[in-house]
């Protein structure tokens, strides 16, 4: 596990890419985005443990680590338009608006969305679409997206969720298979889905028409 309680200095960097993290700009991005603003006062020290922490509502930000293999795993470019499931504490969608043209990122919560939006609102970005709703169902409105990260998992993918994934598109998500998380690299070709599990996961629920009912 990747842990540390400081700043994401160079020693955090190293762990990162000891761990196969190797894309330079994502390295950038967890340089240049501030962790420490989306955690509570009271946990700000362990912002960049590898842990999850909460965030209120039973929710959590992902460790450090796990919000790096799932960003590089998207291979991400600059012309990229993202659908995120999950804002949170919409850390990850600060991360990604850093590296693609826009990210589109749901929540079912309304107060976590609105803090999300108030926190990247005082950082200065402005690439990042906030939708409160289901998840599970996407947001058709501006589909097809060249990627789609589920930070929350769920028992299958849900098929709006591909159906709005671009042709050639990635999508990353953890799934619950026999009481067990693993992140998944989903690609979709000739319409058709290939999946690789790359990581064990450790993610809340992701709860919605297509996911869990609770």
């Amino acid at each position: 596990m990747v842990n540390f309680k400081n700043s994401p200095d160079r020693a955090t960097e190293q762990a990162l890419v000891s761990k196969g993290i190797t894309d330079k700009n994502v390295l950038y991005a967890l340089r240049t985005v501030p962790r420490e603003k989306f955690v509570e006062e009271s946990l700000k020290e362990l912002s960049y443990t590898g842990a999850p922490l909460p965030i209120g509502h039973n929710q959590t930000i992902s460790g450090i680590y796990t919000v790096a293999l799932m960003t590089q795993s998207l291979c991400l470019n600059k012309s990229h338009k993202i659908l995120e499931i999950g804002t949170g504490s919409g850390y990850q969608a600060a991360i990604l608006s850093t590296l693609c043209m826009s990210v589109f990122t749901i929540e079912r919560i309304r107060d976590l969305s609105l803090k999300a939006r108030d926190i990247l609102e005082k950082l200065n970005i402005h690439n990042v679409t906030f939708i409160i709703g289901d998840g599970t169902i996407g947001f058709k409105e501006y589909a097809p997206y060249d990627r789609i990260i589920v930070t929350a998992c769920s028992p299958d993918v849900p098929e709006a969720l591909f159906a709005q994934l671009s042709e050639g598109g990635i999508m990353i998500m953890p799934l619950e298979m026999s009481g067990a998380q693993n992140i998944f690299v989903i690609e979709k070709k000739n319409g058709k889905m290939y999946s690789n599990n790359i990581a064990p996961a450790n993610f809340v629920r992701l709860i919605g028409k297509d996911g869990f009912k609770s």
